[in-house]
């Protein structure tokens, strides 16, 4: 069995069958989530919670304008569901749904899960729905986080979230990921702000470290904010492109 820990309150939640046969990697895997659970919090992190709940309410209501239209876009040219939903790992091993607006046709996944590397990027490529690749351009398919980050699986600033089965293969590469289950994973974060997709694991990992042990408030407002410029030439960047190819 694999359990899945509460990071609040360090309690059972739910017990879920292991499909593999235990061994000394799971073993390996759960003490990295106890590490994180017996990490003692700090008090500015009640202060980072309030500033997330605050500004992810007040970020959902003035991109309602946006979000709106886009759902409906989506529903009119793709069908259902609007929004793409997949597993992550939250602070303590949580697992938790991750919310998007869907960019890729309905079980892509399903068809792309054989492929890795050049051909898994061609093929995605071929899965992108009518407005998929401009949502993901600039990066409005992520506005639905917002609602992942009132719930509390998520903060603004942290570590990105990641798959089950890629979380427990980079536990094993590189022995301080564990680290990452401390906080909650971010929206956005210094590694995505600093640097490209196509930076490796580990340089992003020495990046999640320092949010990680700094966690100050004024960091957190500098992510942000350096976040939102970046997302605005994006999204400026991708009206112009769109409005260039013409009708």
């Amino acid at each position: 069995m694999i359990m899945h820990v509460s990071a609040e309150s360090g309690s059972s939640i739910t017990e879920v069958p292991d499909t593999k046969a235990p061994g000394i990697e799971d073993t390996l895997v759960r003490g990295y989530r106890q590490l994180a659970l017996e990490t003692p919090a700090r008090p500015r992190d009640l202060l980072l919670r309030s500033l997330d709940v605050v500004l992810s309410a007040v970020f959902l209501v003035v991109s309602l304008p946006v979000a709106v239209p886009i759902a409906l876009i989506i529903l009119a040219t793709s069908g259902t569901p609007v929004f793409y939903r997949g597993e992550r790992v939250g602070r303590g091993g949580r697992i938790f749904t991750m919310l998007k607006f869907r960019t890729l046709n309905a079980d892509a996944e399903t068809r792309l899960g054989p492929y890795l590397g050049e051909e898994l990027v061609r093929r995605t490529q071929e899965e992108f729905t009518t407005v998929g690749k401009w949502l993901k351009a600039t990066q409005l398919d992520e506005v639905p986080q917002f609602i992942n980050v009132l719930r509390g699986d998520m903060s603004l600033v942290g570590p990105r979230p990641i798959r089950p089965v890629f979380f427990e293969e980079l536990a094993h590469e590189l022995p301080a990921y564990w680290q990452r289950l401390i906080v909650r994973p971010g929206l956005t974060g210094l590694a995505q702000v600093r640097r490209g997709y196509e930076t490796s694991m580990a340089e992003k990992l020495a990046h999640d470290l320092e949010w990680i042990a700094d966690r100050s408030v004024r960091l957190y407002l500098r992510t942000v904010f350096a976040t939102g410029w970046r997302v605005s030439k994006q999204l400026v960047q991708g009206l112009v492109r769109r409005d260039s190819r013409g009708p």
